[in-house]
């Protein structure tokens, strides 16, 4: 057995920002993750039937289909309804939290994360969802 747990959990990460895309997926990738990576929701949307992610980190902050919205689409499908979906954001105010919760947000992470934060999300959530 791997020491996180994690190997084949299939992981999206959802951000328009390179460096953000590029360190969760060294983080997720050594933690022996696959990892799917989208630049913004649009391109999440597309991935998302493909690759049928175990969990889904999604950054608030993008252009032409925010986090919230990408979430509440995700959220909405009734396939996808149980994929623990994680937000990002850079900000860490109580109104984005309770919007998060709104569009049916399972958690929410302060950027930049650590690879400690980011591996203890995957692991209690790829595990309430399997």
């Amino acid at each position: 057995m791997d020491k996180d747990g994690l190997k084949g959990v299939k992981v999206m990460v959802i951000d328009d920002s390179n460096t953000i895309r590029r360190s969760a997926e060294i983080f997720l990738n050594q933690a022996g993750c696959e990892v799917i990576l989208a630049q913004d929701g649009f391109d999440a949307l597309a991935k998302i039937a493909d690759h049928e992610p175990d969990v889904v980190f999604v950054d608030i902050m993008m252009p032409r289909l925010d986090g919230y919205q990408t979430c509440s689409l995700i959220k909405r499908n009734a396939r996808y309804r149980a994929t623990p979906v994680i937000m990002l954001s850079s900000k860490d105010g109580l109104f984005d939290r309770a919007r998060g919760r709104m569009v049916g947000s399972d958690e929410y992470l302060t950027k930049p994360f650590t690879k400690d934060t980011l591996l203890t999300a995957v692991r209690e959530h790829a595990r309430a969802s399997a």
